[in-house]
């Protein structure tokens, strides 16, 4: 069920969720079509997007009228991988996919963005926190975390993990107190991510079946994306955000399994708060995230290219002290911090994970809307994982099959 920027629905379409005000007020109850008018309100409310099925239904297009629009969807999909080289295999087979997706939508009637199309719109209220000249990571950092509180239950979790008294009752007992956290463990745990045979009713059953360690880093990763809220509506579509984040979290999950390496949901937390740095940027540099969203979109740029112009660094520069802070375990931290840059982590096969991640999760949403470049992307990165080409498709087919139950089991 992926989530489509409301100036992609045309009328006709018809929402598979209730379509909800980012203040949670119900505009339009899933399953009403959409008239003109329900466009405008929406745009009135501040709704960025919209919910749709995207399942085959009866008047799914035949092979043909996708045959048909092939051409066309390779010259849509063409502009996102214009930082990537062409040749390569695994860019190659990305983009073959991501043009039959697009063909599907095109020969379906769908109305995909046009490249003129923006994201980030009537920003002019917005204020950034402090002048660009003194915004160095590290002070947007400390005056970030000298704002806010983290959650007391993320810091009592992580010193019951590195107690040696540790147990798994213990660590029942802190996770079973936080309501919260609870059900977005056991919606996870009955979700495709694991696929459990029977159904996941309590945080004992969770812990018994994922493992302490998985459990509880798995709680570290949930509590760490309770603290963003607040993240300007106009500026970034906070479910979309999310959505692109469990998307990478559990195809990094799934590359890490391919690869053979020890405690995957560790990879699912780095997917998941891969882009944590670009959170404090929104939440602190409103008006010059924007301007990076804009330069991104108008030069056909990735958006960490866009940082650097902007900012002068980009967001991994700011997760670094972020983490740090947070006292969030390092090797956690190492693959998070250099995903752009792995050959320079502590564990270069990890950072790749999360790189190889990263670049398959954004080609994935080309298709359901997305607006931005391709990042780039480093071959060696691919080399480090020694995976071959029929499994980089199993990772994909495994992934379509189970993203939108996960996403909606966590987001």
């Amino acid at each position: 069920m992926p989530r489509i920027p409301l100036d992609a629905i045309t009328p006709g379409t018809v929402p598979a969720a209730d379509v909800v005000t980012p203040d949670g007020r119900l505009v339009l109850p899933a399953g009403t079509v959409f008239e003109a008018r329900h466009l405008d309100v929406c745009r009135r409310l501040g709704v960025t997007g919209v919910d749709v099925d995207d399942s085959p239904g009866e008047n799914a297009p035949d092979q043909a009228a996708i045959d048909a629009h092939l051409d066309d969807a390779a010259n849509y999909a063409a502009d996102f991988f214009a930082f990537l080289d062409p040749d390569h295999p695994v860019v190659l087979a990305l983009f073959r996919h991501v043009a039959a997706a697009v063909a599907r939508d095109m020969a379906s009637g769908k109305r995909l963005p046009s490249l003129d199309e923006r994201r980030a719109v009537n920003v002019e209220h917005l204020a950034d926190v402090m002048p660009m000249e003194i915004a160095a990571p590290a002070r947007l950092v400390a005056h970030e975390t000298e704002l806010a509180s983290f959650p007391d239950i993320y810091f009592q979790l992580k010193e019951e993990m590195e107690s040696p008294r540790s147990s798994v009752g213990r660590i029942t007992a802190l996770i079973s107190r936080d309501v919260s956290l609870s059900a977005k463990l056991l919606r996870l745990a009955n979700s495709p991510l694991y696929n459990f045979s029977g159904a996941v009713e309590s945080i004992d059953r969770a812990v018994a079946l994922i493992g302490m360690d998985q459990i509880s880093t798995l709680a570290l990763g949930v509590t760490a994306i309770n603290y963003f809220k607040g993240i300007p509506p106009e500026l970034v579509d906070m479910r979309s955000f999310w959505r692109h984040a469990v998307s990478c979290g559990l195809l990094a999950k799934l590359l890490a399994n391919a690869v053979g390496v020890n405690n995957v949901e560790r990879f699912f937390v780095e997917g998941l708060l891969h882009d944590v740095g670009r959170l404090i940027l929104f939440k602190k540099m409103p008006y010059a995230s924007t301007d990076a969203l804009l330069y991104a979109r108008e030069n056909r740029v990735p958006v960490v290219e866009a940082e650097r112009v902007a900012f002068g660094y980009i967001h991994t520069d700011v997760s670094r002290p972020l983490l740090t802070h947070w006292r969030f375990p390092s090797g956690i931290s190492d693959g998070i911090n250099h995903h752009h840059d792995p050959a320079e982590a502590k564990n270069p096969q990890q950072a790749a994970i999360i790189h190889v991640a990263d670049l398959m999760a954004n080609a994935m949403e080309i298709a359901a809307g997305n607006l931005y470049v391709l990042p780039p992307f480093d071959p060696a990165a691919w080399e480090l994982l020694g995976l071959d080409m029929p499994r980089l498709s199993g990772i994909v087919a495994e992934f379509e099959e189970q993203a939108a139950n996960t996403v909606n089991a966590f987001v």
